[in-house]
């Protein structure tokens, strides 16, 4: 097989370099002279970004598919559980509005329509009429009880990581367990082969690293799929505004301060803050639109939230802005060049987009990894299907976050509901939704970025009410749907009173670990 795919070069580290190296090594069996090689090239010149602390529960898959084990990984990246996302503001800008985004799927939600019964208690906010985790998260609870094996879980969770650590402990693991090797190195210049594949990436100090399948992982610098071949993005920026982001680290004032168990957004003006819980600090960032408001308004703003949830005066100082380009490529394979991470795209830190897209990247490039040349297109064709795919639908569910506002305080939230800023495919799915809730139905891929249920979180847990059907359906008998709401209190009950504190599952783990299975 003179065209076999032997040599994997992955270039820059990071957390999607090295969780891409740490799944393919694993699977590929990289530690074995049989397996596939892989070497990852990581520059000492270029720092990551590091604000990308908010994941998805795929990442517990992911993580336990490289063999790590999950007291490891708390341990060393200052990680906390995540049960969900918490908006405030975002409907109204009011302090008593917020909503829930939670992790488990509603009570009975494969059994029938729960919408139609909660339209009986319009009253009670959604997320916590048809599920217990919004109501765990209120009250700081763990996810896990003291008992619960790695990566076992009694409620679902994901989440909230320093992304430079992870960065590290991922690349100690790929080095010291999986066989990647490391390069530190920079690159100076992409060598091509006639046909225009990638044959070798020439270093400073280390020369041509040559290979067989290149990744592309130098974040937004895109060195490969947008410098080399010159694939632009698909900008975004007409449908999801935000181009700017400010980020900071602010330490507890108490270190027995409650650590949340979900990612707090709050919106402002023009934009919204972020607010991620540590066990040893938050993470908290502004993310807005350049067009709407200035650099400076901007970080007073995250000023002033700071201080309010309490951190310090001496804990705001002045950090680099963060540029978004918000689009993403709709060819991210191209020849045998493979973009993952920033470089193949970026919208914005809702939802923990990012780190999710990289996680089904690495995992669709490992599952179908061309054995030779020859297969290497077919391949990216059905790859980059695939992605446009996804990358749509992180669209579309992020746009739907906006264009349910009832605010028009600002000239930032009045364009986000214009309706030439929704994508046609959103609109005819709010066109849809409003005789019928979001399902199976209108997101059919084996492997959804957001399931159906997410969007019903955020429709309803934003006051989108659905207008009466000309016709009954037994599924929408809201009868069926009160057996479900009281198995929804009573897990509530049950998990308030079995379930430790956020921060006591946090120190126990660090102290006695968890159990293996």
């Amino acid at each position: 097989m003179s065209d076999a795919i032997r040599h994997v070069v992955i270039l820059g580290g990071g957390s999607a370099g090295w969780l891409t190296a740490a799944v393919l090594a694993a699977d590929h069996q990289a530690n074995t002279g049989t397996g596939l090689q892989i070497t990852l090239i990581e520059s000492p010149d270029v720092a990551t970004i590091g604000v990308g602390e908010g994941t998805w529960p795929t990442m517990r898959d992911t993580l336990r598919r490289t063999g790590v084990t999950e007291t490891d990984f708390i341990r060393e990246c200052d990680a906390a559980f995540k049960q969900g996302s918490k908006f405030a503001r975002w409907t109204q800008d009011h302090d008593d509005d917020y909503y829930y985004h939670p992790f488990v799927l509603p009570q009975g939600y494969l059994e029938t329509n729960v919408v139609a019964g909660w339209m009986q208690h319009p009253q009670v906010p959604f997320g916590k009429l048809v599920s217990f985790q919004p109501h765990l998260c209120e009250a700081g609870k763990a996810p896990k009880q003291f008992s619960t094996p790695e990566y076992a879980s009694v409620a679902n969770y994901a989440y909230h990581l320093d992304a430079g650590k992870l960065g590290v402990f991922m690349r100690k693991h790929c080095v010291e367990n999986l066989g990647v090797r490391h390069v530190s190195d920079h690159m100076t210049a992409v060598n091509a082969h006639d046909s225009g594949d990638i044959a070798s990436l020439q270093t400073r100090n280390h020369g041509a690293i040559e290979g067989d399948l290149f990744i592309d992982c130098t974040g937004m610098r895109a060195l490969l799929i947008g410098q080399h071949y010159g694939i632009d993005l698909q900008s975004q920026k007409d449908v999801l505004f935000n181009d700017r982001a400010i980020a900071l680290q602010v330490p507890y004032a108490d270190p027995e301060w409650p650590i949340a168990c979900q990612t707090i957004s709050t919106a402002q003006g023009s934009g919204w803050v972020w607010d991620i819980g540590l066990q040893t600090r938050r993470g908290v960032g502004h993310v807005y639109s350049s067009t709407h408001t200035t650099d400076e308004a901007a970080a007073e703003e995250l000023r002033k939230y700071v201080i309010a949830t309490g951190g310090r005066e001496q804990d705001v100082y002045t950090l680099p802005k963060i540029t978004i380009r918000p689009g993403y490529r709709g060819t991210s394979w191209h020849r045998n060049c493979l973009a993952i991470g920033l470089s193949s795209g970026f919208m914005e830190p809702l939802e923990a987009s990012s780190l999710v897209m990289v996680e089904l990247a690495a995992g669709m490039l490992s599952d179908q990894m061309p054995a030779t040349r020859s297969d290497m297109d077919l391949v990216a064709r059905r790859y980059n299907e695939a992605f446009a795919y996804r990358w749509e639908r992180v669209v579309d569910f992020l746009k739907l976050h906006y264009v349910l506002t009832k605010r028009t305080d600002t000239e930032y939230w009045r364009d986000n509901c214009r309706p030439e800023t929704i994508p046609e495919r959103l609109q005819a799915l709010l066109q849809l939704w409003r005789h019928q809730p979001p399902s199976r139905y209108d997101l059919h891929r084996v492997e959804e970025v957001f399931p159906s249920a997410s969007y019903q979180y955020i429709l309803y847990g934003m006051g989108f009410h659905p207008d009466a059907r000309p016709t009954r359906r037994r599924m929408d008998d809201a009868r069926m749907s009160e057996g479900y709401f009281r198995e929804a209190a009573e897990l509530t009950r049950k998990m308030l009173a079995a379930l430790p504190g956020h921060r006591e599952m946090l120190d126990h783990v660090r102290t006695h670990g968890m159990p293996r299975i």
